[in-house]
């Protein structure tokens, strides 16, 4: 194997199981072909592509609707700042989008949002410290209904360290929102450090199993990230990939596409 293709797999450590996986499946294609080493990094790309969910990688924007989305994450992954770029995103593109501070427990994080709502010139709902998510969720979609928004981008509570809360708190969240936009589908996307590897896939499944996940967000994916945490989450929980982040200013949120992802890797 040439050092370059060894690189370009070594961007799955620690995601051993997947690695090996797409390994043999290089092996088998390329010897039932018969196909020279001119030919292999083709099939390489392919087989990559196919381990990537490409299906509903987008949101689409219903009119006259509110479009719910709401953000999940543990503390440290770049969720509020990733929040703060949707704002500016959909803003651009002329949308009235509000932002709902139910991240209640961290005072740094209504702080940082309410910043990211000022350089957005957007509104945003928030409660005392402390004061129930599920409140703060109830008080931002009757505040959007007022405002006719357009586009409603939600925070939440980034502990993961206890999975019966979290699960009630996400429960309480899920039944405002229905109970608000009724039947209408929302996006609820989890967003991922690039870099944290297996620990990604983890949390991935943790959140996957208490609150029903529409897609993901990967951040951080700037050059020091080696990008196998985007395989192994979408072949694992088949669930698409819905942005990437690739540094800090607001154009580096970028939507996921599988076949520009997988050309990068190997440029």
């Amino acid at each position: 194997m040439s050092k370059d293709r060894a690189k370009i797999f070594s961007s799955f450590n620690p995601l051993s199981t997947l690695e090996r996986a797409l390994r043999q499946k290089e092996r088998e294609k390329c010897e039932k072909l018969e196909l020279d080493e001119s030919k292999v990094d083709e099939i390489l790309k392919k087989l990559m592509s196919e381990f990537l969910l490409s299906q509903d990688s987008k949101i689409y924007l219903k009119d006259n609707k509110i479009n719910v989305i709401l953000i999940v994450g543990v503390n440290g992954v770049g969720k509020t700042t990733t929040i703060g770029k949707l704002a500016l995103k959909y803003k651009k593109l002329g949308k009235k989008v509000l932002l709902g501070a139910g991240d209640t427990f961290r005072a740094a994080a209504v702080e940082q949002l309410e910043e990211w709502a000022k350089r957005a010139e957007v509104d945003i709902v928030k409660g005392r410290e402390g004061a129930d998510p599920a409140s703060v969720v109830y008080d931002t979609l009757s505040r959007a209904e007022a405002i006719k928004a357009d586009v409603v981008i939600i925070d939440t509570a980034g502990r993961l360290h206890n999975k019966a809360n979290l699960m009630r708190e996400l429960e309480k969240i899920n039944n405002i929102i229905k109970k608000k936009i009724g039947e209408q589908e929302y996006e609820s996307l989890l967003v991922i450090d690039g870099t944290t590897g297996q620990n990604g896939l983890n949390q991935a499944k943790e959140f996957n199993s208490v609150t029903d996940l529409t897609g993901f967000i990967v951040t951080k994916l700037d050059g020091t990230a080696k990008g196998g945490i985007v395989f192994s989450v979408s072949e694992e929980l088949k669930k698409p990939i819905k942005f990437i982040g690739l540094g800090e200013k607001i154009e580096d949120l970028i939507e996921f596409n599988a076949k520009d992802f997988v050309e990068a890797i190997f440029n």
